[in-house]
């Protein structure tokens, strides 16, 4: 309703209105910029609280280190973007624009309220799944284009642990599709909101299949092998200075911003218990950013796990589970049928 009368303030389509704001200011980039800036913060201060460290402290320190994002800020967006000579220019500068393109192109098709979406389809929920699993992809070519040694093996590991992580991921979103008998997303946070039982206790399996998958899809500790600061220096982004590194840097918050909103609306509730667009739009805007804090926490009490291990957890634990999520969905999807 807000959206169709904007859209006939402005003379605009609705749909246009709705293609523009949904990837570039809500649930899109820009919203993705507050976040993204909240939760580097607090990821740096949570770490220097759990491992009794000092953290973000000497600039603003009255304000616990607020601003220190900001002096980064200006200090990288000065910085000099240097090419060195052995890449392949074109794919090295571009596929970082490009993988940052897929992020907002997912976002736009995941609600962030009632009625706040760019696109809706009846096969919403695989849309996503499917723009994220380029992402990997242009990792791969970021790797190549760069001519390193380092970032081939960062490359190299992205798309083995992309694999195992995309497959449980499927699983989990085909539980939950069975579960409601709907892939459109809009049609599954409805049907919570009048059972009046979020997805995460009908499914518990499911959701916890979601949230793993999705920590290493976003590399996240403790599945962060694709980085692997201490043997690789940065995976795949090592040759990458300036702002096309901030873009990289940025990926993964990117990626871990669209799971979180999208496991909202799939196992809590999306904007239950509201209905109005402010309070809807608020409530799954506070469950993405618990989500993500709960994500970051992760990085304080666990270690590196090695890519073996990954590999066996998915593949011999995780991967049965899933199984074992969609018979649930099964079982529940006869009660929900009438």
């Amino acid at each position: 309703m807000v959206l169709e009368q904007l859209a006939t303030q402005i003379g605009l389509p609705e749909w246009l209105l709705r293609g523009v704001l949904a990837p570039l200011v809500y649930p899109g980039l820009g919203a993705f910029a507050a976040v993204a800036l909240f939760i580097i913060w607090a990821e740096r201060k949570i770490a220097a609280k759990v491992q009794m460290r000092v953290g973000p402290l000497y600039v603003s320190r009255h304000l616990g280190g607020a601003l220190q994002l900001l002096a980064d800020g200006i200090r990288i967006a000065f910085q000099e973007i240097i090419i060195p000579v052995t890449v392949e220019r074109k794919a090295y500068v571009a596929a970082p624009i490009f993988a940052f393109a897929i992020i907002a192109a997912s976002l736009a098709v995941i609600p962030g309220g009632p009625g706040v979406y760019g696109f809706s389809s009846s096969v919403s929920l695989l849309v996503p799944f499917a723009l994220l699993g380029l992402i990997p992809i242009v990792i791969a070519v970021m790797g190549w284009a760069s001519n390193n040694k380092f970032t081939y093996i960062g490359a190299g590991r992205e798309i083995l642990v992309t694999v195992a992580g995309e497959v449980t991921l499927l699983a989990s979103l085909l539980a939950t599709a069975m579960m409601y008998g709907s892939l459109d997303i809009n049609e599954i946070v409805t049907m919570q909101i009048e059972a009046g039982i979020p997805g995460i206790v009908v499914n518990p399996i499911a959701a916890f299949l979601f949230f793993v998958a999705a920590l290493l899809m976003t590399d996240r500790i403790p599945f962060d092998v694709v980085l692997g600061e201490q043997e690789i220096v940065q995976g795949p982004y090592t040759e990458y200075t300036g702002l096309l590194f901030v873009l990289n840097m940025a990926l993964d918050y990117g990626k871990l911003y669209a799971l979180m909103l999208l496991f909202s609306d799939l196992f809590l509730g999306g904007w239950m218990p509201f209905n109005g667009v402010l309070l809807g739009s608020l409530a799954v805007f506070i469950k993405t950013l618990v989500l993500m804090l709960i994500a970051i926490f992760l990085r304080s009490v666990y270690g590196r796990m090695r890519i073996d291990q990954i590999a066996s957890m998915f593949w011999s634990r995780l991967f049965p589970l899933a199984l074992v999520s969609l018979v649930v969905s099964a079982v529940v999807h006869i009660v929900y049928t009438p």
